[in-house]
This record gives structure tokens, sequence and C-alpha cells, in this order.
């Protein structure tokens, strides 16, 4: 086996590339992770520098790894920005660091995408030892894999400090419909969540889902203008631009929903999704003024309203939000895992992940009680 470096999908044939995914993965697709840097989303402007790994067997692609050189800390979902200041302090760099991640993404996935029939455990050795060996020789100071799946996250942490978070998520238990979800929870959350769809209604708004052959340029064009507003009324500016998106709906609109709120045939709001083998992932959100319950409307219910519809089993929204406990979305655990080559500092940060893992499960037990199922109370 040998690995390869390269700096663009391009330089790897996308077949070969998505045989190696598992469950449809959207954001680990070929067209993803080139759209992303086609766009220039990911380039050296942005601080994102492709360096992907490959693992080859006779020239045969046997595993792959999505890998960035960064110099900053944005875009991640897994915040570090305390070790780089304390880096500062001590008058040494902590960027550039490595990051096996989906740029600007919060889903858990492979973060090495290997054929069946290989040794995981030999791949996973062999593409951490090689980047720490490039780390030694150029003074790159970590190496950050994020949201991995549970599977490579047992594989990781053999190499690498574990940090552990916690998201939101809903799975599905055999709902027929969305009723038939309401009758699991408690009879005062059943009535609040009827309310809150019903004055979406009341207000004039009505919902509306595209897949992504049926979205036309003009509507992309509202979508990406309600998107961005979502980062301006943060005082930031967006991540990813029109040209990412109407990339993706060329060369993979399969995976794509898009729902509009309409009110007096105009769009005021939307959010798109990706859509996985047994997994709707809730990314992207925007509207143009303030309508009350629309949020949960647009982000929220009619996710699950498809995933019900579709008998998918989970429904992923992305990162934050304890706003979606009351509606059933339960905590979950998500990974990462960490190599500082710096031992001092190393030490400093295995003490910090010691301590927070304690507060992490402490606040997890927390939310698990906030949950609006009866058979929990």
């Amino acid at each position: 086996m040998i690995i390869k470096i390269i700096h663009s999908m391009t330089e790897v044939d996308a077949a070969c590339w998505n045989t190696l995914r598992q469950e449809q993965d959207p954001f680990l697709r070929h067209e993803f992770l080139l759209a992303l840097e086609q766009s220039e989303s990911v380039c050296a402007d942005t601080g994102w520098l492709a360096h992907h790994l490959l693992v080859l067997d006779n020239d045969e692609l046997i595993a792959a790894m999505p890998l960035y050189l960064k110099s900053h800390s944005w875009g991640e979902y897994v915040f570090d920005h305390q070790w780089a200041d304390a880096y500062a302090q001590s008058g040494m760099e902590y960027y550039p660091k490595w990051v096996n991640a989906i740029p600007f993404t919060p889903c858990s996935g492979q973060r090495i995408l290997m054929q069946h029939n290989v040794d995981n455990d030999l791949i996973t050795q062999l593409c951490i030892k090689t980047i720490k060996n490039i780390s030694e020789t150029n003074n790159i100071s970590s190496l950050h894999c994020l949201f991995p799946n549970t599977h490579q996250n047992n594989q990781l942490k053999q190499h690498m400090l574990l940090r552990e978070g916690v998201q939101f998520q809903w799975f599905n238990k055999d709902y027929k419909n969305f009723d038939h979800y309401l009758q699991s929870f408690t009879s005062r959350q059943r009535k609040n969540i009827k309310k809150e769809r019903k004055k979406v209604r009341e207000q004039g708004i009505q919902l509306e889902r595209f897949k992504g052959n049926d979205i036309s340029k003009k509507q992309w064009q509202v979508f990406f203008d309600f998107y961005r507003l979502t980062y301006n009324k943060h005082g930031q500016s967006e991540y990813l631009n029109i040209d990412f998106f109407m990339r993706l709906a060329e060369t993979m609109p399969e995976q794509i929903l898009l729902i509009f709120a309409i009110k007096e045939q105009t769009y005021v709001g939307a959010a798109l999704s990706f859509i996985g083998e047994k997994t709707l992932y809730g990314r992207y959100w925007g509207c143009l003024e303030e309508y009350t319950n629309l949020h949960f409307e647009t982000c929220y219910y009619q996710g699950l309203e498809y995933c019900i519809e579709n008998q998918l089993q989970r429904f992923d929204s992305g990162a934050q939000g304890e706003h979606k406990i009351s509606r059933g979305f339960e905590p979950v655990s998500t990974y990462s895992t960490h190599w500082i080559q710096n031992p001092h500092f190393s030490n400093l940060i295995a003490n910090f992940l010691e301590q927070e893992k304690d507060y992490i499960h402490v606040y997890k037990q927390d939310c698990l009680k906030q949950l609006p199922f009866k058979n929990l109370k």
C-alpha cells in the first residue's frame, strides 16, 4: 500500500471515490467536495487547503481521507479557539493545523473511506502515521478528525485524544404519520405543537417541498438570498456561495430537498436538506422576515413529515438547538478526535477534555429528562 496526497478532487476518479462511501452519505460524495472546491468556497483565500489522502494498493483506490490544512478554526463546529489562544499566549503557533472533516458540515459519518474488505485498523494507523510524519517535518501543530461515526471513532480514539459533544436528532419509531408521532407526546406538549402548526396556517403561510430536479434557478436564487440573510443578521458572511448550490443542483439533485414557505404567492422562507439512505440531513435555513413558529414548521415539522412519509429512520438537523428537545429530538453523543504534536499542550488538552466529558455527560442526562414523550414521565 502507498499513500498519495492530492490537492483537488479533480485528481481522483469520482466513481472510485464514491464506491468507498457508506449509506449514500451526500457530504462524502465526490460531487459535493468538488463543488466546494470549484465554487472556491474552500480554497487558499478561505483558509481551507485540500490535502486529501488516497490509499492505493497496486494502483487500486482502497481508502481515502478528506483532509484540509487550516489557517483558522471557522466552519468546523468543534470549537478549539481557546486552544489556539493558549498557544499564542505561550508564543507558539497553533496554525496551520490539519482538519479531517467535511467543511461547514457538522454531520457524523466516515472520516476515512474504505473498501469493505480492507483492514480498517491498519488503514487508520497508516493514515494517521503519515499525517504525523508530515506534521513533524513541516511544523503543523495538530490533527483534528471531526464528527467521525461511532465505528471510526472507536478506531481513531486509539491513536488520538477523544472529545465528546451533543447534538439533537430525531428517530423514526415506525410512525404512520405526524399525528401518530404526536401520540407519543404528553398531552400538554402535543397541544403545543398543534398550536404552533396552526399558527403558521393562520398567518396565511403554506409549505411546499421540491426535490432537486424540480427546483428552478430562480428558486435557488431565492433560497440563497434567505441563506445569506441568516448569516448577515448575525453580522457574519456566509460560508457558501450561489455557485456551490448551483453545482450541487446539477450533479446530485436526487439527494436534495428544498422546502419553501409561501405567503400570498411570495416566498418568505426556505430550508434546504440532503437525503441519505436512511437519514434526512437538515442543513440551511433563512427567511425574509420573522413569522411566528415559521422556523419550527419549515426546519423541523416538514422534515419530520418527510421522514415518516419516506420511511427514513433519522433526522439529523445539525448542530446546537435545545429548542429541538421539546419537539422530540433526542440528545445524542457526537465525537471528535485530536492529536496535538506538542507533548505539554497535549497533556493540558487531555486534562481539559477529561473535565469537559463529565460536564457533557451531565448535560446530556439533563436533556434526556426534558424530552416530551409520555412514556418517560
